[in-house]
């Protein structure tokens, strides 16, 4: 599986904010079809609350069309939401965005209505500092 650009910087960035990344990728077998998301992770909340577990699905949005790779993004979103909804229903899917993209198009109208729509959960990154800019869910 190619790695997306900033593969390494979104796992610095969940490793700066405290998570344990326990999958590089995560992947998962649903009948016969092999699925493997980009990154899994874990954080102890509370001795009480126990672990909180997510999968990271990173995209870099480099594709020379926007609407392309969002249908990408959002086709796999999809996918890979199912998936854990059968194999890990405990772990929660983030969209990893770089923070330019996020600010250059994920405010327009049709983006957040797609979003709204789908559910997304999303986790902006800045790809120069490696570090976590926002948490969306």
């Amino acid at each position: 599986m190619a790695r997306d650009k900033f593969h390494e910087e979104v796992r610095l960035a969940l490793e700066a904010d405290g998570w344990t990344v326990t999958a590089d990728p995560l992947s998962f077998k649903v009948g016969k079809i092999q699925v493997q998301m980009d990154l899994g992770a874990e954080k102890l909340i509370a001795a009480e609350r126990g672990n909180e577990k997510i999968a990271i699905e990173i995209k870099t949005f480099s594709n020379l069309s926007f609407i392309t790779a969002l249908y990408e993004a959002v086709g796999k979103y999809v996918i890979y939401r199912n998936v854990l909804k059968i194999r890990d229903p405990e772990r929660v899917l983030f969209l990893a965005i770089p923070e330019v993209i996020y600010k250059r198009f994920f405010e327009e109208i049709i983006v957040q209505g797609v979003l709204e729509e789908e559910n997304f959960n999303m986790v902006i990154y800045n790809q120069h500092t490696k570090a976590i800019s926002q948490w969306i869910k």
